[in-house]
């Protein structure tokens, strides 16, 4: 479970940045070089090679090099672990949810209803 966490923790941390996940939804459409990858940021192709390598890291990217050409692909089953995590949460925060919703109305209904006393009094 450590392993997985710490693979949770990575995966996580590379999908925190905004660039990168532009990068992966670009990579969703197929393959890419990384020119390709780095033409709508306006920053420099070293920060790009960073944040592939971040990418790189979560094993979300693998990198197939040909010549002076580095294709990149997406690895998309690197986001299973991390989608069942967030289902897990999903699922949980939903029945706290649904829970919830269900003693609001239940609370509603009894303060809505009168109480013998006060059908005694009217």
């Amino acid at each position: 479970m450590v392993n997985n966490q710490a693979a949770l923790d990575t995966t996580f941390a590379a999908l925190a940045h905004p660039a990168r996940r532009a990068m992966l939804a670009r990579l969703a459409g197929g393959e890419a070089t990384v020119t390709e990858l780095a033409s709508p940021f306006d920053v420099s192709l070293p920060a790009i090679s960073r944040h592939l390598r971040v990418l790189e890291r979560a094993q979300l990217i693998r990198r197939e090099r040909d010549g002076r050409i580095h294709r990149m692909r997406l690895r998309p089953e690197a986001l299973q672990d991390a989608s069942a995590w967030i289902e897990k949460h999903r699922a949980f925060w939903e029945a706290q949810l649904d829970a919830l919703e269900t003693f609001l109305n239940e609370t509603a209904e009894s303060r809505e209803k009168p109480t013998e006393e006060q059908e005694e009094t009217s």
